[in-house]
């Protein structure tokens, strides 16, 4: 995040915040607590400022240094002090704190519950927790990012961005200790569930009827036999999800996150009077399950038991221990039993269920184009065991969106349809498939379906949090921001340690324009998710998007760092591209396009590399005929994007296409979203088409919608209309 920005939504920020009667004055410099004046130093004042500015967000160490002190030449000793000032002050307990918390090594967050008055939040549809979209909300388009020339290639959820533009984002540069960041994501769970944005309530005390599911632990000696226990962890979370009267905590991040962690604590940070826990181990054809359930207001536990079966009874097995957790905190078994056992036993193939929890790790889990694939794989396989397997044909579903969306892969969206269909005929009141099928629609743009079909998934508790997130992007396509970040609000509150559901708003965050908040929610997915390559790709992007070549470079390093990706490839090469380095601009991408051939973005940034050097500019035309052909096919699906429109325009100008381009270019810009892209991407086309005065127009609006000048000066022939311009200025002094 970016410090000194203050987060809205759509309008400023309060400039009184009130907490424990405390009440700050950002307008008079003001500090008091019961009306009385209390006395800190500026920089101090400052400090809480940006901190309540956003509540419940990491704010990183060398951002609050750089905001405050206006450089990182003070040592961070500064700024501990002013943080004991305001512990001192606040009366705030550092061990055991209720306003400010720290994350070690990364930063500081406010965790205290601001008062505000009630907002104003529309009135539920007939399906559970759906919103009423607002009447004639303008249909916006959610377009993928995109700029002319080099690309910057992002994840699943961003897809790849064109270049000098954002992606997940990662924590600031502090985060070198993966320990600790493993512990400070478990710290999050609890800080972002207590605001976001300001406006979600305190953790709860816990209630008796309550569990939190922990990530269940392997003890085989194959640690890629994780996807077992991990698997069966989320399914016995999902289907007690499912049980009215019982509330369970969303899952926390990972076991790393969790496994040195006290019961006590995690009932704190989770809002639970339970947990669950459970180890697994398979040995050849049985698995022995160690299940416990604690009671986190002492610590003790409250039974144990030790499950030694066939594999083939695993469905059995999940059903007992789910069966005992209700009796133990309902006290009766709920009607709702019979659903629980059919959520537990999706199928009675044993070899079908291994390959489809195989597919559900990967589906979700953070990563790109290889994960996916790996996803669809293991889902082929669990239908090839069992050909009815609904919720397996769904996955593949879903999977292949997110490789359309990804990769702008058009016959990935063929072969999304064709699973979506399957999995509909198979089982048309699955939930999984309504979630499945609502994607399809949004990705489509055929909104008023998406909504249907995500109304449906709410109904499930468990699919919830993933439905709100669909809903959020469908109303986001509509160009409505509040209703799409009141259901972000939602998926947040159901599952605050979810580096996916900050992924997507941060994604969203960037398509309104909103860098620093963008920063922001993908600094806490990335915090999250220590060890996944994705965020630190996606910071690099943002930076670069914000003109700091040199965190961006950093970025992208700790990214390859972590595991080559075709993301961090590509975005190494557009920082090189824009750095003048062609050469090695143009090898980068086709190290990218080696990793990930079916996006048209990685070919036109081959073509600009090979264009800017006259001596490979003869073989750029195969690249870029390539990629118009490619984003021709994508824009007959989704003929919503403005980027890719613009990105066509650009390649047919190149192609020598002059009429071709310029309509690509006023659908593009009829669209009305993207404005800045486009506007760049337009000016790159008409400078190359010679019809400069409407290149300079378009340089304009693309500086009013906050295009940097660093990636106006990157395209060589927007640098070659400026040379121009300054010769004609010097003629009269020569002549």
């Amino acid at each position: 995040m970016n410090p000194g920005d203050t987060p809205s939504e759509g309008g400023s920020a309060p400039e009184r915040f009130r907490f424990d009667g405390i009440v700050v004055d950002a307008v008079a410099h003001t500090l008091s607590r019961d009306g009385q004046r209390l006395q800190v130093e500026p920089k101090a004042f400052a400090v809480l400022l940006i901190l309540l500015r956003h509540p419940g967000e990491l704010v990183n160490r060398d951002d609050l240094l750089d905001a405050v002190w206006g450089h990182r030449h003070v040592t961070p000793g500064v700024l501990t002090r002013v943080i004991a000032q305001l512990r001192h002050v606040l009366d705030d307990d550092a061990h055991e704190p209720r306003y400010i918390e720290t994350m070690h090594a990364l930063g500081y967050c406010f965790v205290g519950v601001l008062e505000h008055e009630p907002e104003s939040i529309p009135e539920p549809s007939a399906a559970p927790g759906v919103i009423s979209p607002a009447t004639g909300a303008a249909a916006a388009a959610l377009a993928g990012a995109a700029e002319g020339g080099p690309l910057v290639a992002a994840e699943v959820e961003m897809a790849t961005l064109p270049r000098s533009r954002p992606r997940q984002a990662a924590p600031g540069r502090s985060l070198t200790q993966r320990a600790g960041i493993a512990a400070a994501a478990v710290l999050l769970v609890a800080a972002l569930a207590v605001a976001w944005l300001g406006r979600s309530p305190a953790p709860q005390q816990p209630v008796d009827a309550s569990v939190a599911v922990l990530p269940f632990v392997t003890l085989s000696g194959d640690q890629d036999d994780s996807y077992f226990a991990e698997g069966l962890a989320v399914e016995m979370h999902d289907a007690l999800a499912g049980v009215r009267g019982l509330k369970v905590a969303a899952q926390p991040v990972g076991t790393r996150a969790v496994a040195g962690a006290d019961v006590k604590q995690l009932g704190r940070l989770l809002g639970v009077a339970t947990v669950l826990q459970a180890s697994v181990r398979r040995d050849g054809p049985r698995v022995r399950v160690n299940a416990r359930l604690s009671d986190t207001r002492t610590g003790f536990t409250l039974w144990s038991r030790t499950y030694d079966r066939e594999i083939s009874d695993v469905f059995a097995l999940q059903s007992e221990i789910a069966g005992q957790v209700l009796q133990s905190l309902l006290g009766v078994i709920p009607a709702e039993q019979p659903r629980l056992v059919t959520r537990l036993a999706p199928t009675r193939d044993i070899a079908a269920y291994d390959a489809y929890l195989k597919g559900l790790q990967q589906l979700q889990g953070a990563g790109g184009a290889e994960r996916l694939d790996r996803a669809i794989g293991f889902f082929g396989e669990a239908l090839a065991a069992d050909v009815g397997f609904a919720r397996a044909q769904a996955g593949i579903c879903r999977a292949e969106i997110g490789r359309f969306e990804q990769a702008r892969n058009a016959a990935a969206f063929a072969r999304a349809q064709v699973a979506c269909d399957r999995a509909a005929r198979m089982d048309p009141q699955l939930r999984e498939v309504s979630l499945a099928r609502g994607e399809l629609h949004r990705t489509r743009g055929e909104t008023e379906q998406a909504l249907e079909e995500y109304a449906k998934a709410v109904d499930d508790l468990a699919l919830r949090p993933a439905a709100y997130i669909g809903l959020a992007k469908t109303q986001s396509d509509l160009g409505d921001n509040r209703l799409a970040l009141e259901y972000f609000r939602r998926a947040l509150a159901l599952r605050p340690g979810d580096g996916a559901v900050h992924r997507a708003l941060g994604y969203h965050h960037y398509l309104n324009g909103d860098l620093p908040r963008a920063i922001s929610s993908y600094r806490a997915a990335a915090t999250l998710q220590p060890d996944d390559a994705a965020p630190w790709n996606s910071l690099g992007g943002l930076y670069l998007a914000q003109g700091d070549v040199i965190r961006a470079s950093d970025a992208f390093t700790r990214s390859l760092a972590i595991k080559p990706s075709y993301g961090a490839l590509s975005n190494l090469g557009t920082l090189k591209y824009g750095q003048g380095a062609y050469a090695e601009a143009a090898a980068l991408y086709r190290r990218a396009a080696e990793l990930d051939p079916d996006d048209y973005r990685v070919w036109g940034n081959i073509g600009d590399a090979l264009s800017a050097v006259p001596a490979t500019a003869g073989k750029a035309r195969k690249a870029y005929l390539r990629a118009a052909n490619m984003v021709q096919r994508y824009s007959e699906i989704k003929s919503d994007d403005a980027q890719a429109l613009g990105l066509l325009a650009w390649y047919r100008a190149n192609l020598g296409q002059a009429q071709a381009a310029r309509e690509a270019l006023m659908r593009a810009e009829r669209l009305s979203s993207e404005r800045g892209e486009v506007a760049l991407l337009g000016a790159q086309t008409l400078a190359l088409l010679g019809d400069h005065d409407a290149a300079r127009e378009r340089i304009a609006q693309a500086r009013r919608h906050d295009i940097p000048m660093q990636r106006i000066q990157a395209s060589p022939v927007l640098r070659r209309l400026q040379g121009r311009e300054a010769d004609v200025v010097k003629a009269p002094d020569g002549a």
